[in-house]
């Protein structure tokens, strides 16, 4: 068994910062206001080969109208700017079908885009829209970042 010091860096260290993000989120959600209106809702999980899915970091009180919305998103990859196309339909503010295509994409970008594609429906459908963040899906981390940038568009076209 392994004896930690008592000196506080000794326990971050032996922690892991991890764990200590997950404190520190706690203890900042302990000191928020509670007559705010805003909530953060946390539907975050990891699927079998590691991807991070969805999260909720919105504000819940905005409601949407119901449709169907198209956005466009851009994002920098290692082989330059990236471009896809994001159509969401919603219903009760909750997103309930969702695609993704490519509209410019470079080298590897193109792969990339191809599994973000692939994967997600299965990660969006069924999520709040005010409420919906994607950091990686399906081993696609940088095509995340035009979708998160495609819906705040959509996020704003759909406000009622």
């Amino acid at each position: 068994m392994k004896r930690i010091s008592r000196h506080p860096s000794a326990l971050v260290a032996a922690v892991g910062a991890p764990v200590m993000g997950v404190a520190l989120a706690c203890l900042l959600v302990g000191c928020a206001s509670t007559t705010s209106s805003a909530s953060v809702g946390s539907g975050g999980s990891t699927t079998s080969d590691g991807s991070e899915t969805a999260t909720g970091t919105s504000d819940v009180s905005t409601t949407y109208k119901d449709g169907t919305y198209r956005a466009d998103g851009t994002y920098s990859s290692p082989d330059g700017e990236e471009e896809i196309a994001v159509t969401v339909t919603v219903k009760n503010n909750v997103i309930t079908a969702v695609s993704v295509s490519s509209l410019e994409s470079n080298g590897e970008g193109a792969q990339y885009q191809r599994q973000f594609e692939s994967g997600i429906s299965s990660v969006a459908v069924g999520k709040p829209l005010a409420t919906l963040s994607v950091s990686n899906v399906a081993g696609s981390s940088l095509t995340s970042r035009g979708f998160t940038a495609a819906l705040a568009t959509i996020r704003s076209d759909a406000a009622a």
